[in-house]
């Protein structure tokens, strides 16, 4: 009876309160029938919406007789069958609302790791890729063989007016398309400037009319240095890895115009929102100051229907300020970076350790097949390492870029070094993408308490030609090997890492739940997860591993109100229609964002015209240098591919051309680049 008279007392100071904590607790305290004792009591509190639907998936059991969620301000007060959450509320003022009476609502769907700026870039150019690109802006159907690619490629440059303007494209991939090099792009057009940037955005390839208006010469390649000059072809007008980033400088200024960069974030902010996201986050992103306040610009202001949050890009750092000691103060300072709708997190931070899959550089422990392919370190261990265990002993968790084996093994390497010499608990150290792994690997990874972040679009697009050439068709089928991931009851979160898979969390749910190829077969299907797991994995499993789980990820008390509004219910739709459901709009924090009009976008407008290409780079030319980039943070690198670290990694100050930073870019590609996100 004692204890009953304290926890009335309690419930009683707390609802002098307004926090939908405080009456949640309340409710549970007094329990329904004592609330209504209260009086006048509860006419004094907040008003709670109250939202139906035909069902209410909360990722906390989800109970099919769930039709109804309260809201209290910006967070969850309940969820539960609407006549007895109306019970419970009693006499405190509430409304209806029946917007969603006929839909259901789910958690806010959370992509783990996106790209807003290099999203912003591809999305505005003509996209001719593998795999299909539902934008606001239209449906770009794929090309996946090379007379469909020469086709549409022949039909975008035909269908352009003015004669002198730069026809971008990006989605190429050779093992789709075939080789495109100089002299095929030159049959198309040999006065129309021309660049392609292929599918992993590792390689540019550009014709003769295109070379001559940025103004890259024979003399300015061969004056490339080390592995860029390797990487690097005047002949084909083929510029991979290190070579692209030495070209970065001349091309800078067509890839990231103002005009470009603006719409491209808006119509990247709008594509995220149509697919139902409520919440993402970028690690390791380009390392400036400038381009995150053009990203701020877009995405922190009130009306953004979606919260972004970045996560320290530590393989620059570490490049920069490793060696003096001042790593860890540097990358606390970005904490200042964000505003409004986006933040840096706390005591994160993204470290890279092999290529990219797109490129087969994956470090794998069996050779490859059917080509001259090999691995590469993005990070080579020595200085992986060494990074790795500072970043430890300040606390982080650490998220790694991965996607051979041979990674796996170095990643837990250094987790294991480190728990014995310095045990830390929860640490959620995350192997990101998660692209190849070995059976025996699993059980590791969960005795080491590490997590995983997949993106199973590698499967979708990939398995069926890399079991043709490079991986053969046993281990082809086994990428993103999430099965013995799961079945240690290792938390696994689904990434689109947009552009490199579409930006859609329900997309990503179908290929984990179905593991389907292009050629409508099953890779690995004894890596299918069931609905409520690739579900989790874009929600209460997504926001675990951003350590957001207290916040975000499923309908509990106190949460934040972040629904996403479905058409279907995914749990009783066909497997192979959960890609298909509409999204009606979302809920962010509380308040309402339905689908918006389709933005305005002008791509003609994009790609400035020769003329006015040649007066800007000539101002330019005239203002931009090394002085200019340090003063605006953007001599720091780039990450969102990841370039090897074989790329120079120590800034030097020599002249324009040979400048770098830790990604080979020199310094007046990356003022080019700060020049227009200041525009933004």
């Amino acid at each position: 009876m004692t204890t009953t008279v304290f926890n009335r007392r309690k419930a009683l100071a707390l609802l002098a309160g307004t926090s939908a904590t405080a009456i949640t607790f309340a409710t549970s305290a007094l329990g329904a029938s004592a609330l209504q004792d209260l009086g006048g009591q509860l006419k004094l509190l907040p008003e709670i919406t109250v939202y139906t639907a035909r069902r209410v998936i909360t990722m906390e059991g989800n109970e099919h007789d769930i039709d109804a969620v309260a809201v209290v301000g910006d967070r969850i007060l309940a969820a539960g069958p609407r006549a007895k959450l109306l019970e419970r509320i009693g006499d405190q003022p509430f409304r209806i609302d029946e917007t969603f009476a006929n839909k259901v609502i789910i958690t806010g769907l959370i992509d783990q790791h996106v790209h807003p700026f290099l999203a912003a870039l591809t999305l505005t150019a003509e996209i001719i890729s593998i795999e299909d690109w539902n934008i606001p802006t239209g449906l770009s159907r794929a090309a996946i063989n090379a007379e469909e690619y020469r086709a549409r490629l022949e039909a975008a440059e035909a269908a352009m007016s003015e004669p002198d303007t730069l026809l971008l494209t990006w989605g190429y991939h050779h093992f789709f398309h075939g080789e495109i090099r100089r002299a095929q792009l030159d049959e198309i057009s040999t006065t129309r400037p021309i660049v392609i940037l292929h599918r992993s955005a590792h390689e540019l390839i550009l014709n003769t009319a295109a070379l001559d208006l940025l103004g890259i010469t024979e003399a300015f390649v061969n004056g490339f240095e080390g592995i860029a000059r390797e990487q690097s072809s005047f002949r084909d007008g083929h510029f991979f890895e290190a070579g692209m980033f030495a070209v970065v400088p001349a091309v800078a200024p067509v890839l990231a115009t103002p005009e470009r960069l603006g719409a491209g974030l808006r119509l990247t902010r709008e594509y995220m929102h149509r697919a139902g996201v409520t919440v993402a986050a970028e690690p390791g992103g380009v390392l400036s100051r400038p381009l995150q306040q053009a990203t701020n610009a877009v995405f922190s202001v009130p009306d953004s229907p979606l919260r972004t949050y970045f996560i320290a890009d530590g393989k620059s750092l570490a490049a920069l300020h490793l060696e003096d000691g001042t790593m860890i103060q540097e990358t606390e300072k970005l904490l200042e970076w964000g505003e409004g709708k986006t933040a840096f997190l706390p005591k994160q931070v993204k470290l890279f350790a092999d290529g990219a899959i797109y490129s087969l550089a994956m470090q794998v422990s069996e050779p490859y097949v059917g080509g001259d392919f090999h691995g590469e370190w993005i990070m080579e261990p020595g200085a992986f390492n060494a990074t790795f265990d500072a970043y430890w002993e300040a606390g982080y968790q650490i998220h790694v870029h991965q996607t051979g084996d041979l990674a796996v093994d170095m990643i837990l390497d250094a987790v294991e070094r480190n728990m014995r010499r310095m045990p830390r608990p929860d640490h959620r150290t995350t192997l990101v993408h998660f692209g190849y792994a070995r059976d025996d690997q699993a059980d590791r990874i969960a005795e080491l308490g590490c997590i995983v972040s997949a993106n199973p679009y590698y499967v979708t697009a990939l398995s069926d030609r890399y079991g043709e050439l490079g991986l053969g068709q046993e281990r082809a089928d086994d990428i993103v090997p999430v099965g013995p991931i799961k079945k240690n009851g290792i938390p696994i979160s689904f990434h689109s890492d947009v552009p490199m898979a579409p930006g859609e969390p329900l997309f990503l749910v179908w290929a984990g739940v179905n593991r389907t190829t292009v050629s409508g077969r099953v890779a690995g299907p004894e890596h299918r997860l069931p609905v409520e797991d690739c579900l989790r994995a874009v929600t209460i499993d997504a926001a675990q591993s951003l350590r957001l789980e207290t916040e975000l990820g499923s309908i509990a008390p106190g949460k934040f109100a972040n629904f996403t509004i479905l058409e279907e219910d995914p749990f009783e739709v066909a497997p192979d229609a959960i890609k298909d459901i509409g999204i009606w709009g979302t809920v962010l924090e509380g308040e309402v964002f339905p689908v918006g009009d389709t933005p305005k976008i002008d791509k003609a407008s994009f790609s400035p015209t020769k003329r006015i290409f040649q007066k800007t780079t000539a101002r330019l030319n005239a203002s931009a240098d090394i002085s200019l980039v340090a003063q605006r943070g953007s001599l720091a690198g780039c990450s969102c591919c990841a370039a090897p670290a074989s790329f120079a990694c120590a800034p030097t100050l020599a002249s324009q051309s040979t400048t770098v930073s830790c990604c080979g870019t020199n310094a007046l590609g990356w003022a080019v680049i700060a020049e227009w996100a200041t525009q933004v």
